[in-house]
């Protein structure tokens, strides 16, 4: 990897909204560090970056996992860029809601953003440079019966990244969330057409949004042109929820 080059640890980069910003980012000569919690979805990532990065096994469950991951990589290279979006989610109704739903939900999703941040914020705060860029959901802001633990997660991601902006903005760090709406993966692939068509009715602009929508909003928070903007969560939905 070209040590004059930024890099960027980008989660969840075997596919969906994760691939499409590890892509955009390399094609913005970013040199890229993708995590997936298996082997074939590591080969997947080295087969789309081939020289612009290589995939990485990370158990964002394990916070062990995350710590030597997140060493083993600085023993090399130090992450400019931190972009959070690897998450789950296991919906059921609140009273159904068993505790292992609840706590796998919110340890990938928002307790693994905690040992994450934690782990390159040092690097950053030496270099008077950073980017921590997470990818929350329209659902923390919403709601959405039956995924009481998946906005739960989404939404204390904004009060984390507010304090963490209040915290490192003198750094040189900015911490943002780009928000997305229904989008075009296999996170909204078990929804029948009845669903479909509810949500898109929820929707101004009658259409899902496309990973790489996502992709060029986080692509311009890591880029110059977002310098002055911290502490803000940037909502992409076709207008199903706005400030």
């Amino acid at each position: 990897m070209n040590s004059q080059k930024k890099t960027a640890l980008v989660t969840g980069a075997n596919q969906g909204i994760g691939k499409a910003i590890a892509k955009k980012l390399a094609e913005n000569g970013i040199q890229i560090i993708g995590t997936s919690t298996s082997q074939k979805g590591v080969e997947k990532i080295n087969q789309y970056l081939k020289n612009d990065g290589y995939g990485l096994i990370l158990n964002l469950k394990n916070s062990k996992s995350i710590i030597q991951g997140i060493r083993k990589i600085s023993q090399n290279k130090s992450i400019d860029i931190l972009i959070n979006n690897a998450g789950i989610k296991e919906d059921n109704l609140l009273i159904k809601m068993t505790e292992r739903e609840w706590n796998n939900v919110i340890k990938i999703n928002l307790t693994s953003i905690f040992y994450l941040v934690k782990q390159v914020l040092q690097s950053m705060i030496k270099k008077r440079y950073g980017r921590i860029i997470t990818i929350g959901s329209v659902i923390g802001q919403i709601g959405n019966k039956g995924q009481v633990n998946y906005s739960s997660s989404k939404s204390g991601l904004i009060g984390f990244h507010k304090s963490l902006a209040l915290e490192v903005a003198s750094k040189g760090i900015t911490v943002n969330i780009v928000s997305p709406g229904l989008i075009k993966t296999d996170f909204i692939k078990n929804l029948n057409v009845i669903q479909k068509k509810k949500y898109l009715s929820q929707i101004p602009m009658k259409r899902l949004g496309n990973p790489i929508e996502i992709a060029e909003s986080v692509m311009f928070l890591v880029s110059e042109k977002s310098s002055y903007i911290t502490g803000h969560t940037l909502h992409v939905n076709g207008g199903m929820f706005m400030v």
